[in-house]
């Protein structure tokens, strides 16, 4: 089926010939059905690790960070390379959901939902880091703008600040955009449940909606707010994030560049994230129509865009350290490549920079194993990236007397293992009890939904059927 209007033919964004009601079935049936065994098995694993990730953390608290593979000079770690890596799994969310709306695009609706609570999830994860990276957890409400008993108030020139501002509002505005967009489909949700708990349950969350026109007049008004707040903090959060390295003096770290080339290492990785799990839940769940080869395929040109940004980046980085004539600044970049972690850094160049050319071609573009497994590449080589960013800078610093190794510590490895836990576990409860694709979204991407549809003499019997 194709959409004519005078000479142009668009062609539908989503496979299958739906109409207005077996798109609604299709999505609001998945919660409604029997809970499966595997999902039990995932759940089970997740909690597990979710209960790994706070034995850890009760540990750490109890023996302090001595227990981490910290040292001298090395006095950051897993723990910040794991906070920025979260931070930037929870960068594609937003952008789907809030930039890719302000221009139009509609093939975001087909994984919008599933990315923004992807983002909450992230940076829930993430937000665990820099509260326990401080040692003294107990007086981590000194980074708070919260008067205290000794009259004093955070240093606002602190990045760790400035991270509390931005991961903040970042994980609010996220949260809101997320929710407003819910309600219309929660109050689908109501409609269709047959259980007195879960219409009552899905009713409260719909905060009354009736589906009139007024209804929908606010709901516009709120969404489009929200997304206009939510764009600049796709640049802004990450933007942060980088000012933790580059407002310091270290060697590899003070540089101008870090701002937008953390941002599109975030798109980067946050898309990647995005299409690792879209692949797996679009196979269980039957969504082969709606998270199409068509939606595939531009986040794949996504990743292949920011992946050149970050390419680009990385070669930046050592003509300005040659260009700039400073030898502590030429030796941290020569270092990276041919010193003791070496193997890192040629990991994440591999992952990060080879990897994605494959995009190239669109019979790798438009593949559904090549896209599952480049993903996972992807999101493994900005791992290693954000290690090599803060290890090796810290390692040979200044003084070679002072010169040391880090490896991590079986703390470090089970607490960023733990992380994961965290995340499936609120993931796992997403999928099974929430719409996992926006229904009123999809909905307006249909060729019913466009006036030309049926100024064409077209007609849909079951279009009514929402």
């Amino acid at each position: 089926m194709s959409q004519t209007t005078g000479q142009v033919t668009e062609q539908p964004l989503f496979d299958g010939n739906h109409s207005f009601g077996s798109i609604t079935r299709l999505i609001s049936d998945i919660p409604q059905q029997e809970t499966p065994k595997w999902w039990y098995i995932a759940f089970g694993i997740s909690n597990l690790l979710m209960g790994l990730l706070i034995a850890m953390l009760v540990y750490l608290i109890w023996e302090g960070t001595g227990v981490w593979g910290l040292n001298n000079p090395v006095g950051w770690g897993w723990a910040i390379v794991n906070f920025v890596w979260w931070v930037g799994i929870g960068h594609a969310g937003t952008l789907i959901s809030a930039i890719l709306f302000l221009f139009r695009q509609g093939w975001r609706t087909a994984i919008n939902r599933f990315a923004e609570a992807m983002t909450i999830f992230a940076v829930m994860c993430a937000g665990i880091f820099p509260a326990v990276h401080v040692g003294r957890i107990w007086v981590i409400y000194y980074v708070f703008p919260l008067p205290n008993s000794m009259q004093m108030w955070p240093n606002f020139s602190s990045p760790l600040l400035w991270d509390v501002f931005a991961v903040g509002t970042y994980f609010t505005v996220s949260t809101l955009f997320w929710f407003v967009g819910l309600v219309p489909d929660l109050a689908t949700m109501r409609d269709k449940v047959k259980g007195k708990l879960a219409k009552s349950l899905y009713g409260f969350f719909a905060l009354g909606w009736t589906g009139g026109n007024r209804s929908w007049q606010n709901y516009e008004k709120a969404y489009m707010l929200l997304a206009g707040l939510a764009t600049p903090l796709v640049l802004s959060v990450h933007t942060i994030v980088s000012f933790d390295f580059a407002v310091s003096v270290i060697p590899g770290w003070h540089t101008t560049i870090f701002p937008p080339y953390f941002v599109a290492g975030a798109i980067f990785s946050g898309f990647a994230m995005v299409m690792t799990l879209m692949l797996i839940a679009r196979k269980i769940y039957g969504l082969e129509d709606i998270m199409n080869i068509k939606v595939i395929e531009k986040m794949n040109i996504i990743i292949l865009v920011t992946g050149w940004m970050v390419g680009f980046a990385y070669i930046m980085e050592f003509f300005i350290a040659w260009y700039s004539g400073v030898e502590y600044e030429k030796f941290a970049f020569i270092n990276r490549a041919f010193g003791p972690y070496a193997w890192a850094y040629w990991i994440m160049m591999t992952c990060n920079v080879i990897t994605p050319n494959f995009f190239w071609f669109k019979r790798f573009r438009t593949s559904i194993t090549m896209s599952f497994i480049l993903s996972i590449i992807v999101n493994i080589g900005m791992w290693f990236e954000r290690f090599v960013i803060t290890v090796t800078s810290l390692a040979q610093d200044f003084v070679p007397a002072a010169w040391g190794y880090y490896s991590p510590t079986w703390v470090d490895i089970l607490t960023y293992v733990g992380t994961f836990g965290l995340f499936f576990t609120f993931f796992l409860l997403f999928l099974r009890f929430l719409p996992m694709v926006a229904i009123a979204e999809v909905k307006m991407e249909l060729p019913q939904a466009k006036v030309e549809y049926y100024a064409n003499g077209n007609s849909d019997k079951d279009s009514a059927n929402n």
